[in-house]
C-alpha cells in the first residue's frame, strides 16, 4: 500500500474508517442520554405516602390504598427513565400504581411490548392505561394498538401514533397533550395523527410549555425556549392527566 502523498491515508484506509468513527459516534450517542435532574432523583425516595421499587423498573405504589387502576410510562428517546419520577410519584399520590419502564439504550422502539410484562407481573391490578413522551408515547401508542384488549386507556405526550397505527375505532380514551414551543416534535404529523386517534379524543395544549419539559432532564437539543417555569408544566401535565384518570 502506497501513500498517496506525505501525511495523507490511501481511499482504501479512508473507507475502513469511517465505519469505524461512525460506529463509535452511534454508540456514544446511545450511551450518553438525557440525565435525570436532582429533582428527579429525590422523587425516587419512598415515603409513608408512595413506595418507590427500583429492582426491574421504576414502580411508585401507594401506600395504605386499595390500588385497582395503574399507569405505564415509556420514556422519550434517549430519556433517562428516572427523568419522569417526578410525574410518575404525582400520579401515585392520587392513588394510581405507576410504572415506568427502562428501554434498551433508552429507546422504547427496541421494546414496545414491555408493558406486557408489567401487566402480567401485577395482577392485582384490574386497568391499566399506558402512555409515553415522544418516542416513548408513540410505543406506547403500537402496544395499545396491538393489544387493545389490555388497555384501559392511552395518555400521549407530545407524542402520535405512527401512520400504521390506526387507533381511530378503538373503543377507550384518549388524551393527547402537547405543547405551543415544542420545538422537536413534528407539528405536521402531530396535527395530521387527528385521524388515527378517535373521534372524542381529548386534546389539550400547554401554552408556553416545550417538549423536554414533560420530563426532568434539562434542555433538549432543537426545543424551542419555554416560556412558563417547568414547574408549571408538570403542575398542568398532571393535572390533565389525572383528570383524565379519574
Amino acid at each position: 500500500m502506497r501513500w498517496q502523498k506525505e501525511g495523507a491515508l490511501s481511499p482504501l484506509w479512508l473507507l475502513l474508517i469511517i465505519p469505524v468513527i461512525a460506529a463509535a459516534g452511534v454508540s456514544l450517542w446511545l450511551l450518553t442520554p438525557y440525565s435525570p435532574t436532582e429533582q428527579a432523583l429525590r422523587a425516587l425516595e419512598s415515603d409513608d405516602i408512595v413506595s418507590v421499587d427500583t429492582s426491574r423498573w421504576l414502580v411508585f405504589t401507594p401506600q395504605e390504598k386499595d390500588v385497582q387502576t395503574g399507569l405505564i410510562l415509556y420514556p422519550g428517546g434517549r430519556v433517562d427513565e428516572k427523568a419522569y419520577a417526578v410525574l410518575a410519584r404525582s400520579i401515585a399520590e392520587a392513588g394510581y400504581k405507576t410504572v415506568i419502564v427502562q428501554m434498551p439504550f433508552g429507546l422504547a422502539v427496541l421494546n414496545p411490548s414491555a408493558a406486557r410484562d408489567v401487566i402480567q407481573e401485577f395482577p392485582d391490578i384490574g386497568e391499566w392505561y399506558i402512555g409515553g413522551h415522544s418516542l416513548g408515547g408513540a410505543m406506547a401508542a403500537r402496544f395499545a394498538y396491538l393489544n387493545i384488549e389490555s388497555i384501559s386507556g392511552l395518555v400521549l405526550m407530545a407524542s402520535y401514533p405512527a401512520g400504521n397505527n390506526d387507533l381511530s375505532g378503538v373503543d377507550f380514551p384518549v388524551l393527547s397533550i402537547y405543547a405551543s414551543l415544542d420545538g422537536v416534535i413534528d407539528q405536521e404529523n402531530l396535527e395530521n395523527s387527528r385521524n388515527l386517534l378517535p373521534p372524542d379524543t381529548v386534546w389539550v395544549e400547554i401554552e408556553g410549555g416545550n417538549h423536554a419539559q414533560f420530563g426532568h432532564y434539562g434542555a433538549q437539543r432543537g426545543d424551542l425556549e419555554p416560556k412558563i417555569s417547568l414547574e408549571e408544566q408538570m403542575k398542568q401535565t398532571i393535572t390533565v392527566i389525572l383528570k383524565f384518570l379519574e
